[in-house]
């Protein structure tokens, strides 16, 4: 699917993004991912840190990938948005649970913060050329 210079520019963009946050998974930002990781999942601190931890290189794998597997770039986008969608119910917890991280440090924040996701999602299916595939295969069907 081609796609135009502005939305390889975003793309590149969320890339560098997701590999950023997915490198602070693994470094500097591990526990405030901790607190996005959903309380209805099991509380064990190694198993909450397994969690940051993979999420974390799924994140720099997606991230890397949207910067440099451009024939690829319908399938990641997809994938990317994909993950977007999976991680959204930490984001939830996040929210549900009233938990201090990255600066959302009230509820009005975090709530303001689950509006962000479908943006993500978006930006992800957009800039790889995937919303108009999927508009595409819609049509054929």
């Amino acid at each position: 699917m081609k796609t135009n210079k502005i939305q390889n520019a975003f793309r590149i963009l969320l890339g560098a993004l997701m590999t950023t946050a997915g490198i602070g998974h693994l470094t500097f930002q591990r526990d405030e991912f901790i607190a996005q990781v959903p309380r209805w999942l099991p509380t064990d601190p190694d198993f909450m840190d397994f969690v940051v931890l993979s999420s974390g290189v799924v994140e720099i794998t997606l991230g890397l990938s949207m910067i440099f597997l451009m024939k690829h770039k319908v399938k990641v986008g997809l994938a990317l948005a994909l993950f977007y969608v999976l991680i959204f119910p930490g984001n939830i917890s996040q929210y549900t649970n009233h938990i201090d991280a990255f600066s959302l440090d009230t509820d009005r924040k975090r709530l303001i913060r689950l509006f962000f996701q479908p943006v993500l999602i978006l930006w992800a299916l957009w800039s790889t050329g995937a919303l108009k595939y999927l508009i595409n295969f819609r049509k054929n069907k």
